[in-house]
């Protein structure tokens, strides 16, 4: 079965990571959108079961919603490689967007008895920033905001760029760049912001992943357009690293990802460092590496490429029925690391913000406290 993509929501001003779809808004307004963030505490570790934002002038980026694709495709069988860490990782610290709406809900509600849990396990922590509307003339210097925001604390900021024409098959998450000519333009502007500092960029999520809806033609284009984009980033921004989308351990089977993977540039050291999996879904860590693993065999290309996986709400795994929006008992997975420990895995991310609605329990992209205290308690 097919969800919807991420949906996104743009709310606020600011980088971040929320949700922004096209509803007309300024969707780069960052996902967390806010103005001002609550002091920074040492938030509790938060154990994950399985195997496992905006700023001024800067981002508006958005989050995405709902997004599991497919639920069952072939998973791959966990793999015992032997356990090597990324060798010269980015850094040892992500960057945490002080814009967002969970830093607005914590902020404003200093009495609501959920507030420690949600600040402590939530709004502590680094997540992406997205940005999800086609605004090519402010786009340099949102982009330029965050970056220049983490390079100030000596964290690595995570940016998610997702503007691809015809993103999510006009699904909840439609919208994006008109053309791909124009979105190559964005590209440009967007690459234009990353400097020389360390940056990790997820690059389209589901843009491989879920490109069934397009023709052999289309598919062709988007893919020069994505090993472009791949290409652009890297030469603008020497310490970047890009990844590209694999989907998830509940959709394709790893060597029918590689195949579209390869024809999209990921398999190209001058384009990629990798790929990024189970953004916005819920597969647990442990299927998520064993999935990884198979998708970069059969991707081939130079040895040092790797991935990373969102395990912002993967904690208790998938669900059994392949729900994807909102769906019940899912808990917080791993910490955002970019010390992981596991061979070929070069960081735990958290692409999604925890707490911001797919939809069902709260408006889509749009931050809501019951939905993030049951997740993080």
């Amino acid at each position: 079965m097919v969800a919807a993509a991420s949906v996104v929501v743009a709310v606020g001003t600011v980088a971040g990571m929320m949700s922004a779809v096209g509803d007309g808004r300024d969707a780069d307004e960052a996902r967390p959108v806010v103005t001002s963030s609550p002091r920074l505490e040492s938030p509790p570790a938060v154990p994950s079961p399985s195997s496992s934002p905006s700023a001024s002038e800067s981002p508006s980026p958005t989050s995405p919603e709902a997004s599991p694709k497919k639920e069952a495709s072939p998973k791959a069988s966990a793999s015992k490689a032997e356990e090597k860490r990324w060798t010269a990782p980015v850094s040892t610290r992500l960057y945490r967007h002080p814009d967002s709406q969970v830093l607005d809900w914590v902020r404003d509600n200093p009495d609501d008895p959920r507030r420690a849990v949600i600040e402590s396990r939530i709004a502590d922590r680094p997540a992406a920033v997205w940005f999800a509307d086609h605004s090519p003339d402010s786009i340099t210097s949102r982009v330029r905001a965050v970056v220049a925001g983490g390079a100030a604390q000596g964290r690595v900021p995570v940016l998610v760029p997702y503007v691809i024409p015809d993103r999510d098959c006009g699904g909840h998450s439609q919208g994006g760049a008109p053309d791909l000519a124009a979105y190559d333009a964005w590209i440009d502007r967007f690459a234009a912001g990353l400097g020389d500092s360390e940056v990790i960029v997820i690059l389209e999520p589901d843009s491989i992943a879920q490109s069934e809806c397009l023709s052999a033609g289309q598919r062709a284009d988007r893919f020069a357009s994505l090993a472009r984009a791949g290409r652009v980033l890297k030469e603008a921004g020497p310490r970047a690293r890009v990844y590209f989308d694999a989907g998830h351990s509940g959709w394709n089977a790893p060597a029918e990802q590689a195949a579209l993977l390869r024809q999209a540039g990921a398999a190209s050291a001058a384009s990629s460092d990798g790929v990024f999996s189970n953004v916005s879904n819920f597969h647990a860590t442990a299927d998520e590496v064993a999935y990884d693993r198979a998708v970069l065999d059969a991707l081939g290309g130079p040895p040092g490429l790797g991935a990373v996986i969102d395990t912002s709400r993967n904690g208790n795994g998938a669900p059994a029925d392949g729900a994807w929006c909102d769906p019940a008992g899912r808990k917080l997975g791993r910490t955002p690391t970019l010390s992981t420990g596991e061979a070929g895995i070069d960081a735990y991310l958290w692409v999604k913000l925890p707490g911001e609605s797919d939809g069902c329990k709260g408006a889509p992209g749009t931050f809501t406290p019951s939905y993030a205290y049951d997740l993080a308690r």
